[in-house]
């Protein structure tokens, strides 16, 4: 049985029992991917909404959205029911996610703001009970330093396959005779009809231990506010922003950069993207390997560097070669895949670290700043980009002819950001205190508070 840094055994979560709770991340990747690269272009293009209404509804929603995660969490933590502390939340994420991803993607034609940004409201609702009450239960579930490492890997992993699953829709679409459009809407089906059977398998096969409280139930504002402004949590959270805003510049742009600067067709961008989010499988695999080496603060700059370095390559590719481009793709794929499972994993020592200082359980406000943090740089990575290639001149409706300077205007903004973003990313975590020894140290400490307790509970 393997050991960790300070001697105490890492069991209990086998890969099956990883996998098998990691399927709630299915329908979450799937979202990530149809909602924010295929739906905006498809209500700009095919629908025939305006760009600048597009961007500014994502930002509005995400920006009126951030406090909804604080009060999620301060609620998740506190909530103690016969069935568990996060999975009755997981459950009820269900019929939310499914009524909303309807709504959004059977859209009728000439909608308005009010339609657009009350279902994106409540799509984003379902997402973030799913998100939180997925990501509070996984560190409640992996209590060692390099399980859980292991265990967001997994989860990625899932999510590389949900991901994986609903772009093979657009890719497979063309060759059955399906328009884009036609492939947009199927996406919305399937993620429809994924929600309900992942969140069944996750909620009724893993067991939920409840961690147990060392100190009274209170609503102290002054304990949140040193959970918020705890330096570790800081620093996780500017990393998040800048990690999550790098790709999803990246996202906002795909179809446009790809099929109008680097000439592919719908399908073969497609097919390139499909290489990317593939490649987060080998990556789900690599950056716990190399965290188990080095550690996740270094792992994590690590794969930034990597990933703005591999980025450069584009500019030295030809256009329109599926081949050249797809090795870039896979290495870029992998690196990104990273980033979160590195900081999810390091979030989780916080909490630790939080619960052992405070003596109650504040693992979903963590991950809901870090929610906070994504929901921010998601908004400005759409609010941003539709806007400022709207002033750079470029046109996205289908079938139009941009001039070549839109298109050069289009290839700067798609490269500048992600390659800033990331490594501002991997800049934050430098200095980093919560290694494997310290992580062990608290651990130790949680178990012999927790020992007296679990024993008055059993007796």
């Amino acid at each position: 049985m393997p050991v960790d840094e300070n001697g105490r055994s890492e069991r209990n979560l086998s890969l099956p029992r990883i996998l098998t709770f990691a399927m709630a991340n299915l329908p979450i990747a799937a979202i990530s991917i149809a909602v924010f690269v295929y739906l905006p272009p498809y209500f700009a293009g095919h629908l025939g909404v305006g760009m600048g209404l597009v961007g500014a509804a994502w930002g509005f929603v995400r920006m009126i959205d951030i406090p909804i995660d604080v009060l999620l969490a301060v609620t998740m933590d506190r909530t103690r029911t016969p069935i568990g502390r996060y999975r009755v939340w997981m459950i009820a994420s269900a019929p939310i996610l499914m009524l909303s991803l309807y709504a959004l993607f059977m859209a009728p034609h000439g909608f308005g703001a009010p339609y657009l940004i009350g279902w994106l409201l409540v799509m984003y609702l379902g997402n973030s009970i799913l998100y939180l009450s997925l990501s509070a239960w996984g560190a409640t579930l992996a209590t060692l330093y390099h399980q859980r490492s292991r265990l967001f890997g997994g989860i990625t992993g899932v999510g590389v396959i949900g991901a994986l699953s609903v772009l093979m829709i657009p890719i497979l679409g063309q060759s059955f005779g399906r328009t884009n459009a036609q492939s947009v809407q199927a996406m919305g089906w399937f993620i429809i009809a994924i929600v309900p059977l992942s969140i069944g398998v996750t909620s009724l096969v893993t067991r939920e231990r409840i961690t147990l409280n060392h100190r009274p139930e209170t609503f102290p504002l002054k304990d949140y506010w040193q959970v918020l402004t705890k330096p570790e949590l800081v620093r996780l959270f500017l990393a998040q922003m800048a990690l999550t805003l790098g790709p999803g510049w990246m996202s906002a742009m795909y179809l446009f950069f790809f099929t109008d600067a680097w000439r592919f067709t719908v399908q073969q961008a497609s097919i390139l993207l499909a290489v990317y989010i593939l490649a987060g499988l080998p990556g789900a695999v690599v950056a716990p390997l190399l965290a188990r080496r080095i550690g996740k603060h270094r792992a994590l700059m690590v794969t930034t560097t990597c990933f703005s370095i591999g980025l450069f390559s584009i500019f030295i590719l030809p256009k329109g070669d599926v081949l050249l481009a797809a090795p870039i793709m896979l290495w870029e794929g992998a690196m990104a895949a990273g980033f979160g499972l590195l900081v999810n994993a390091m979030l989780a020592d916080v909490g630790d670290e939080v619960r052992l200082i405070q003596g109650r359980e504040r693992i979903s406000l963590l991950y809901a700043v870090n929610a906070l943090a994504t929901k921010i740089a998601a908004a400005f990575s759409i609010l941003l980009t539709f806007p400022l290639l709207e002033r750079l001149g470029f046109n996205p409706a289908e079938g139009a002819v941009n001039t070549p300077a839109a298109i050069h205007n289009l290839t700067v903004a798609f490269m500048a950001g992600p390659i800033v973003f990331v490594m501002l990313g991997g800049a934050c975590v430098i200095g980093w205190r919560l290694d494997a020894r310290r992580q062990g140290e608290i651990r130790g400490a949680l178990d012999a508070l927790d020992a007296p307790l679990e024993s008055a509970k059993a007796g």
